[in-house]
């Protein structure tokens, strides 16, 4: 059966920065894809209708989700608004559900108001869909507090130098994991990776990740 990952990037980003976990999905079978979308120019609803297009031009039995940060709250919209088929699972990475403090101070003045742009509606101020439990749903979240977020004083501790912890507690996630990385080094991680790996294969986390890999039948 084949299965695909969808990859979904953060604000500012463009995809090219989830290379490397990319090349661990594909390493370990999946036929993955990568959905760009304009992070400051499109509200997260207006970027799930694209993603709703983008997903139905796949061939696969399954699709799975990968989303770092913004990526994450674009997905929301997508299963609020519309019925996604195919089976799959969903991993979030540091994904800030609960609003951002980072968005949220630069969108306060006229001055930094365009560094999140339209992100910020039904989206980084935390106010977005709420999760209905549609899919199995696995959270990471970095607490290696080094990060751009700190050159507008940084999110609560603990964090990952941009999103915290805190920030990143989804109500209905079916598993929840917080590791030593930032909020970039999320993407480069090779534990993140496995953990991400096993998620999408067992639906749980794992203390010995490997050691799931190896059990996970499905």
């Amino acid at each position: 059966m084949r299965e695909a990952v969808v990859l979904i990037h953060g604000i500012w980003m463009n995809g090219a920065e989830m290379f490397r976990l990319r090349q661990r999905l594909t390493d370990a079978g999946y036929e993955c894809h990568l959905y760009r979308y304009p992070s400051l120019k499109n509200t997260p609803q207006e970027n799930a209708e694209g993603l709703n297009s983008f997903i139905h031009s796949i061939d696969a039995h399954v699709i799975h989700f990968v989303c770092h940060s913004l990526g994450g709250l674009v997905l929301l919209h997508l299963f609020d608004k519309y019925i996604v088929e195919k089976k799959g699972r969903i991993v979030f990475l540091g994904v800030p559900v609960n609003g951002s403090q980072v968005a949220k101070r630069l969108s306060s003045t006229s001055i930094t108001r365009w560094a999140v742009g339209q992100s910020i509606v039904h989206g980084l101020l935390g106010d977005r869909p709420v999760w209905k439990k549609w899919r199995d749903m696995g959270v990471i979240s970095g607490d290696f507090p080094i990060g751009v977020g700190l050159m507008v004083g940084g999110p609560t501790l603990p964090h990952d130098g941009t999103v915290s912890v805190e920030e990143t507690y989804l109500g209905g996630a079916t598993d929840y994991i917080t590791l030593p990385v930032s909020h970039f080094g999320l993407l480069y991680s090779e534990t993140v990776a496995m953990q991400t790996i096993t998620f999408l294969r067992a639906g749980k986390f794992g203390d010995e990740a490997s050691n799931l890999l190896f059990d996970a039948t499905g």
